[in-house]
């Protein structure tokens, strides 16, 4: 049973009479979540010496596994402790910009964490006279200490560490394609045919080096907040408790084509984003790939994520989970942009798809 709001935000009031001696809940507003079992609440707080004016209140839901990790049974159950403070508290000591962690009640699910505000990279890059390039540039950077210094890092006290992005999970993530999808797009389109060449593109995925991954570095999952020095902004970033080890690209791929970044991100764009993560990872001597199989790693990578969204933005609208399909045009755009530029790979694919 999911905990009722009203024993939440109780338990809230007193997290932050202990943490703030003297304020209080002044307002409450629900926050949309995205499409987890997660709640959220910004809570807004009565005036006090040292406490913030905001912050927000997480209900984590009923599971603290995500649905695939469950079912491929990923992660021995149960958990010590939800992975979103495991992993933070990883991202804190690599000097991740997280929301800070304020309170955690067990009995609740529930947490009270910092507010960073409204301003997502993806509507920073919107903004009239932004220059999207330098501020997904801030996001790279970013995703270079995550992936160096994550990696470098990480032992078996982070949950991740033991969370495989392998071929099993590409080839799962698949499913909701294969079963939905290929009579949307195209006559041609048979899923007894297209099967195959999906395993290979699984397979073909697992065969890269791992580093330590965000999993959903998209631009809705980071947050811009002006810096002390004007003009210079600063990067938060949340939603990583489903953080696991993947090949470098899918975070990249990620960042840079889900949803309707491409509206965004024009191959120019992306082109330069791309150089730069490869030169910074070997000038910090990290790199474990030439940058012609980098690159060849990124298309497998977006072309893989571009499926699986298809087949999942459509799973969420048929279930009643609403404003999604709006971004499937944009995936399979990604989709038959990849089959041309992997060229005389996944033919069948490539003729199902129109590309």
């Amino acid at each position: 049973m999911e905990p009722h709001p009203d024993a939440l935000q109780a338990w809230a009031a007193i997290a932050i009479a202990r943490a703030w001696p003297g304020t209080r809940i002044d307002g409450i507003a629900a926050i949309r979540g995205d499409a987890s079992e997660r709640r959220f609440w910004r809570l807004r707080l009565a005036p006090a010496a040292g406490a913030p004016a905001t912050a927000i209140l997480v209900d984590l839901g009923p599971h603290d596994l995500p649905a695939y990790a469950r079912i491929l049974k990923l992660v021995p159950e149960p958990v010590a402790e939800p992975p979103w403070i495991n992993v933070h508290r990883f991202l804190i000591s690599i000097g991740v910009p997280v929301p800070a962690l304020y309170d955690y009640a067990r009995e609740h699910r529930a947490l009270l964490v910092e507010d960073i505000g409204d301003l997502s990279l993806s509507d920073a890059a919107r903004r009239p006279g932004a220059d999207a390039g330098d501020l997904f540039r801030l996001a790279v950077d970013e995703l270079l200490r995550i992936h160096i210094e994550g990696t470098r890092h990480i032992d078996r006290k982070c949950i991740a560490e033991s969370v495989n992005y392998d071929g099993r999970l590409f080839e799962w993530e698949l499913k909701e394609f294969v079963e939905i999808c290929p009579a949307l797009i195209s006559p041609a389109a048979n899923a007894a045919a297209i099967k195959p060449e999906l395993a290979m593109l699984a397979a073909q995925l697992d065969a890269f080096p791992r580093v330590f991954s965000h999993r959903d570095y998209h631009a809705r999952n980071l947050f811009i907040q002006e810096s002390k020095r004007p003009g210079a902004p600063h990067l938060r970033v949340i939603d990583f408790q489903d953080a696991l080890m993947a090949p470098a690209a899918q975070d990249l791929a990620v960042l840079m084509t889900t949803r309707d970044a491409g509206e965004i991100i024009t191959p120019a764009i992306e082109r330069r984003l791309l150089d730069f993560y490869w030169t910074s990872l070997e000038r910090r001597h990290a790199g474990a790939l030439s940058m012609n199989d980098f690159i060849a790693s990124y298309r497998l990578c977006v072309l893989q994520h571009a499926l699986k969204v298809t087949g999942r933005f459509e799973a969420f609208e048929r279930a009643g989970k609403t404003g999604y399909r709006e971004y499937i045009p944009h995936a399979i755009a990604q989709a038959r942009r990849m089959l041309v530029a992997l060229d005389r790979e996944f033919p069948i694919l490539r003729v199902a798809m129109g590309a």
